[in-house]
């Protein structure tokens, strides 16, 4: 019977030992053209698809070697414990979990460093580490650093990525969209550049703060940028958006952002800001 020919068909043996060996981890598949990338490749291409273009997320550790020159840059020593306000249990194992998979202490990295010879404070936010959300010590790590670039007359470059306030610290979280703010209006009466650099996402209380507060705003291209996501402000408004909403490309067209700059541009577009904001060449 036809049911016996299926029961006494050969089989491929699940624990059969296959002579391809392909070495894991090695390989990252493109969310845009769904492409299988050879990390390495991947890498020495500035995380960028070499077969569409589509810009991956870097690491804070990738994106210091990208903008400042090798062996100036120097963390702020700041001894922050991230707390637990709402006292929930998951809460400091997540972060313990997270610290030993990305090797960092929190979503962002702040400090001093030149680029192409001149002294600039830099924060980097990394989108591995809690999404980059904004809890207290993000917002004190910033407004710090916003601090020492007034002390040391220094320009300040931000590189967000961030899907928003960090709600597992609460209302805590939302304070620091006020205290990053209050600390830039302190940089500006001082006459200093602040510019902005958005990759993606950057999204809610880091766009609603200090992530659009630059005196000048860059974005990678591709970066999605806004407050809300696009299906939220469509049931909130009952239309729907436009395409391409909320795409770098669509915010430069629109006005609220100033320039687009690609991964590879990124270092000299930087240097040249800051050389024209002190009057040179």
């Amino acid at each position: 019977m036809i049911v016996d020919k299926i029961k006494k068909r050969d089989l491929p043996e699940k624990n059969r030992k296959s002579n391809i060996d392909i070495p894991i981890g090695k390989w990252v598949k493109c969310e845009n053209c769904k492409e299988i990338i050879y990390k390495e490749t991947l890498r020495s291409n500035l995380s960028i698809c070499p077969n569409c273009g589509h810009y991956f997320r870097m690491h804070i550790n990738k994106r210091l070697e990208l903008i400042i020159d090798e062996g100036t840059y120097k963390r702020f020593d700041l001894e922050l414990e991230t707390t637990n306000p709402l006292k929930l249990e998951e809460y400091p194992k997540k972060l313990e979990t997270l610290r030993k998979k990305t090797n960092l202490e929190e979503a962002i990295a702040c400090g001093t460093g030149k680029i192409k010879g001149t002294d600039v404070v830099i924060c980097i936010m990394d989108s591995g580490f809690f999404m980059g959300s904004m809890g207290v010590v993000v917002g004190e790590k910033i407004a710090y650093s916003i601090e020492e670039a007034i002390k040391q007359k220094l320009p300040l470059i931000i590189f967000c990525v961030s899907g928003g306030a960090r709600m597992q610290e609460g209302i805590i979280s939302l304070m620091q969209m006020a205290k990053t703010t209050a600390a830039l209006t302190k940089l500006d009466e001082a006459g200093l550049l602040y510019i902005s650099v958005l990759t993606d996402p950057t999204y809610g209380g880091v766009t609603a703060s200090f992530a659009s507060l630059g005196d000048i705003i860059l974005a990678e291209p591709g970066a999605m940028i806004g407050f809300a996501g696009q299906r939220v402000i469509e049931q909130t408004i009952g239309e729907q958006l436009p395409v391409g909403f909320q795409t770098a490309e669509f915010l430069l067209e629109h006005g609220f952002i100033d320039k687009i700059v690609e991964r590879k541009d990124l270092k000299d577009m930087l240097h040249k800001l800051i050389t024209y904001h002190k009057g040179g060449n």
